[in-house]
């Protein structure tokens, strides 16, 4: 679970290079504001900017900076002025002697200075409070309010910042979002050393700068679960999609000690969806992210532990024990496992689609992306539930939605409801019948060629926003020689194991595999890996609970 971080004061900073002279300023700021505000004093510009650079990546709010005019190797208004930058919403304060009152009033064209103030400023409730209580209320009644805690930046065409953007939305983790070429952008990457060249800088909620991070780093930084809390459990469920979840929730809530582990995120290729609205219980639709929030939190409250960013790749039967192997050499054991992997959409053939992947091409992250196709054309390609969900709920806001379909009409792969819904809005077009034969761009797409396979015709269309839902293709590859699998990869589970009559090949128990179990025993199938699934939110649930009551019967006998 993320822990919670405390919520800090707002920041009132002193900077003298007189110790005698700053540490005066701080007692006597701490004395009127210390219970509100959090005093920092420094003892020259170089580490007061330092201090405001830090308090920046925290996310920490600076109300008001005071800075002495005569400071060595950097006086008060160049650091004024640098501090601009970090903090350009903090009140800026010049403490000068009276022989810098014409630098003080220039000072306030240069770095919009709020006020200069003459020392001494004894007594500090007549020169100095009257002062600062005037500049914290204009600030309290500016728009100084906080961004959450996590900040990105990066590239609009980066696609590893499109990457950390969708695995932190799939998560349910708050981020702000800021373009390295904006200028919090800039502000964001400079307190962090960075001249902007790698994206996507990631700043946690303690100030941590992330450059670049790796999937597993950044789900650790960001208060994700990773590591299982015991070395062996009642059931590991690999797989977070409605199938793993509903398990989980199941498989916790009747008392098993359960462990689910997500390579990304938890709702699968349903979590992605905009609108599920055929889903028993909610009338009037409920969003993939929505849906699978709620039963995360209905597995955890339970006391199912969720694992993300662990990518599995083993499965081993070692006696009773069956044992999941990572791909950094750990591994989790437990009397029993579920395969709830789901499948995958598939990667366009066409040329130049795996280069402009995050910059343009996108697969499955709509959700994400939508906000950026505001008055855009955009192109979908697919015909089933996920594309026409996406296709409706990009419509909302683009210009045009173009639906490419390889098949000759919506009605074998598309579900009633959608198909009417598409055909009733007006920015929508159909185009059967057609592939997209290849991607055209330099760093990032600019143009498509798409071709009507009836006609054999050719056409070239400019186009920047292209989200591809084609296919399913079951990443099972990890289970080859362990599991059995059908020519496309899908599992084989219980009658589809005996179809001759006969058990599975090196299978030694005194019954047939049951329904949901592999040839492995004790190793269970759920959702849409499953050969011959029917691939629906409410079937893959509804395996996911079905399998757990499998599993205590295997529990049982064994």
């Amino acid at each position: 679970m993320a822990q919670a971080v405390e919520p800090a004061r707002t920041v009132i900073l002193t900077v003298d290079d007189d110790p005698g002279v700053s540490r005066a300023v701080a007692r006597d700021l701490r004395r009127r504001y210390g219970r509100s505000y959090r005093i920092v004093r420094a003892e020259s510009g170089e580490s007061a900017l330092q201090a405001l650079r830090e308090l920046k990546l925290r996310g920490d709010l600076v109300a008001v900076i005071l800075a002495d005019f005569r400071m060595p190797r950097m006086n008060g208004i160049e650091f004024l002025e640098q501090a601009l930058d970090v903090y350009p919403g903090a009140r800026r304060v010049l403490l000068t002697a009276y022989a810098d009152t014409d630098a003080a009033i220039d000072a306030i064209n240069v770095v919009d200075l709020d006020h200069y103030l003459l020392k001494p400023w004894d007594p500090p409730e007549e020169k100095l409070y009257p002062v600062v209580d005037d500049l914290l209320t204009a600030w309290r009644h500016s728009d100084h309010r906080p961004v959450p805690s996590i900040k990105v930046v990066g590239h609009r065409w980066s696609a590893r910042s499109s990457q950390v953007r969708e695995f932190l939305a799939r998560n349910q983790v708050p981020y702000r979002w800021y373009s390295s070429d904006t200028p919090e952008g800039r502000r964001l990457l400079e307190a962090a050393g960075q001249d902007g060249q790698r994206l996507p800088l990631v700043v946690t909620a303690d100030g941590t700068p992330l450059v670049e991070p790796e999937t597993p780093e950044l789900a650790a930084r960001v208060g994700l679960a990773t590591t299982p809390a015991a070395d062996f459990y009642d059931l590991v469920v690999v797989g977070g999609g409605p199938a793993g979840l509903g398990a989980a929730v199941y498989g916790a809530s009747e008392g098993l000690r359960t462990v689910l582990v997500e390579r990304s995120a938890t709702g699968g290729q349903a979590g992605q969806s905009s609108r599920i609205e055929n889903y028993l219980g909610f009338p009037d639709g409920v969003s993939g992210g929505q849906l699978t929030e709620r039963a995360r939190r209905q597995a955890a409250k339970f006391g199912a532990e969720i694992l993300t960013a662990r990518e599995v790749t083993g499965l081993e039967v070692c006696g009773a024990a069956r044992t999941v192997r990572f791909s950094d050499g750990s591994a989790v054991a437990a009397h029993s496992v579920l395969l709830a992997t789901g499948v995958s959409y598939r990667q366009l053939p066409a040329p130049g689609a795996d280069d402009l992947t995050g910059c343009g091409v996108f697969y499955g992250s709509a959700l994400t992306e939508a906000p950026a196709c505001e008055g855009q054309d955009v192109y979908i390609v697919g015909g089933a539930n996920s594309a026409g969900q996406a296709a409706m709920f990009l419509a909302r806001g683009a210009k045009s939605v173009t639906l490419l379909v390889r098949g000759p009409s919506l009605e074998a792969s598309m579900s009633y409801y959608l198909i009417q819904q598409i055909r009733e809005a007006p920015n929508i077009t159909v185009r059967t019948g057609t592939v997209v034969a290849e991607a055209h761009g330099s760093g990032r797409l600019e143009q498509l060629t798409l071709h009507d396979v009836a006609a054999g015709r050719s056409e070239r269309v400019d186009a920047q926003w292209m989200f591809v839902f084609i296919g399913a293709a079951p990443l099972t590859d990890w289970l080859d020689g362990t599991v059995l699998r059908d020519e496309r990869g899908f599992l084989l589970t219980g009658p589809d194991l005996t179809a001759d009559g006969r058990p599975p090949a090196g299978w030694e128990l005194d019954r047939p595999p049951y329904h949901l179990e592999t040839n492995v025993p004790g190793v269970f199938v759920a959702g849409d890996v499953r050969a011959e699934s029917a691939k629906r939110v409410a079937s893959a649930v509804g395996e996911g609970a079905m399998a757990v009551m499998l599993v205590h019967r295997y529990l049982e006998q064994s």
